[in-house]
């Protein structure tokens, strides 16, 4: 019998494959990040079945492609509190428009994520640092 070829060979293949999946996955995100998206259109997106898309998700960020969709909003979400004008944003509103409509749940993985509630992040970014309440 003949040897069987070295598989690193067919892995490097394998990870570029999965690396254009997650990259057409992240273009898609990008411009749908208001929406609330279904796994089957990531999969459309994408163009691939919902296994290689996971597979591609869990090999490339190390996680299934909901719960990287459910992170990348969430990061949106933290970005927009943390840098929101004071007085002129609600938790409400940064929610709702980064596809957050079911508030209870979404206050629930938001403290689990960032380790404070969504309303704690947006009066940290509205509190005056000790150099402007100085002046």
């Amino acid at each position: 019998m003949a040897p069987h070829a070295p598989r690193a060979s067919a892995s490097a293949p394998l990870r570029q494959t999965r690396l254009e999946i997650v990259s057409k996955l992240e273009e898609f995100l990008r411009n749908h990040s208001d929406e609330a998206i279904s796994l089957s259109q990531l999969c459309t997106a994408t163009g691939v079945s919902e296994r290689s898309l996971r597979n591609a998700c869990y090999a490339i960020c190390g996680t299934s492609p909901k719960r990287h969709l459910l992170r990348r909003r969430m990061q949106a979400v933290h970005h927009a509190l943390v840098t929101a004008q004071p007085g002129q944003a609600t938790v409400t509103r940064i929610a709702t428009d980064h596809g957050f409509f079911e508030l209870g749940r979404f206050a629930a993985n938001y403290s689990a994520l960032f380790g404070e509630s969504p309303s704690q992040t947006l009066r940290a970014a509205s509190a005056p640092t000790s150099i402007e309440s100085a002046a």
